[in-house]
């Protein structure tokens, strides 16, 4: 029974190691992307930069999660999964055009830019995942 049972362990753990260096590759491209450094405001207190981030990390992970589920090998989820990271970087960019004092808004703290980036990294993150599913 416990052998039935660990029978899908190995691609279980391929997919999440995978999705993992994922979430990871697109962490180091947002923070690379941006002329501040949000690790360090947060850990600050810097709640505009918590909302931003957390925002693009959803953003990110909610089509990754969509990719696992519909995909039809390793291959696939990650190519899939490089696209929602590419999709995000340019929420992201556009935002900056959007919003041309984003680059000092989120260090200084200003929390309305911040969920705002946040929120539009989520909802872009949702309609990216829901497409993924076609």
């Amino acid at each position: 029974m416990l052998s039935q049972s660990l029978a899908g362990l190995p691609a279980f753990l391929s997919y999440f190691a995978t999705a993992i260096g994922l979430l990871l590759l697109f962490l180091a491209a947002y923070v690379f992307i941006t002329p501040y450094r949000e690790i360090a405001l947060i850990r600050e207190g810097n709640t505009a930069a918590a909302a931003s981030l957390g925002g693009a990390l959803l953003g990110f992970v909610l089509p990754l999660a969509s990719a696992i589920a519909h995909s039809v090998s390793l291959i696939d989820m990650a190519i899939w999964g490089l696209i929602a990271l590419v999709i995000q970087l340019l929420v992201y960019l556009g935002a900056r055009l959007l919003l041309p004092g984003l680059e000092r808004a989120i260090p200084t703290g200003q929390v309305a830019t911040g969920v705002f980036l946040g929120a539009l990294s989520l909802a872009i993150g949702i309609l990216n995942a829901a497409c993924m599913s076609y």
